[in-house]
């Protein structure tokens, strides 16, 4: 007698949770609701870094403006390649700003005598000078100070430190 009570309790147990087990139906997730509208514009004051016109990009560093340091080959005077976009990015901010005055400052390493070192300084500063005047800067807004090797940005006889030394520093004095 105990083997036909098990199965029927068996059978009353798989009956009880069949009719307890609840029909599950997949419902839709809830799906955010589609904005047709376009989010607002957001105003911002983002400077355009090719605008060489704005005042702003001088001190934005994705800019042409914010480079100011024009290096030098060794005795030489000659504009290296890598600094014509530079040199037309200040030319092309002078020509749009005719209240702008820069001053060229311009250097050599500590090589060489004094008046020699004097005179090369002054031929980049001049060569800084008419590559910015024959893209449209005014003369009348630079003007070229030669400091030689009197103010060194680095004091090891080095060459790294003679690289860095031998350059034309582009100082606004006038926006």
């Amino acid at each position: 007698m105990k083997f036909p009570v098990r199965l029927l309790l068996a059978a009353s147990l798989i009956l009880l949770v069949a009719a307890c087990k609840q029909e599950t139906r997949d419902e839709p997730t809830a799906q955010p609701p589609t904005n047709t509208t376009p989010p607002p514009a957001v105003e911002t004051n983002a400077v355009d870094p090719r605008d060489y016109s704005d005042p702003r990009n001088l001190d934005n560093p994705d800019s042409l403006l914010s480079r100011r340091v024009i290096y030098f080959d060794f005795d030489r005077s000659v504009i290296r390649p890598e600094f014509r976009d530079t040199l037309s990015a200040h030319a092309a901010y002078a020509r749009a700003n005719g209240s702008a005055r820069v001053v060229l400052e311009s250097h050599a390493d500590e090589r060489g005598t004094r008046e020699y070192n004097l005179g090369l300084a002054e031929r980049r500063g001049n060569s800084v000078e008419s590559a910015m005047s024959a893209s449209g800067a005014g003369s009348n807004q630079m003007e070229v100070v030669s400091y030689g090797e009197e103010r060194p940005t680095c004091n090891q006889s080095t060459e790294t430190c003679w690289q860095n030394n031998r350059r034309v520093e582009i100082v606004y004095t006038a926006r």
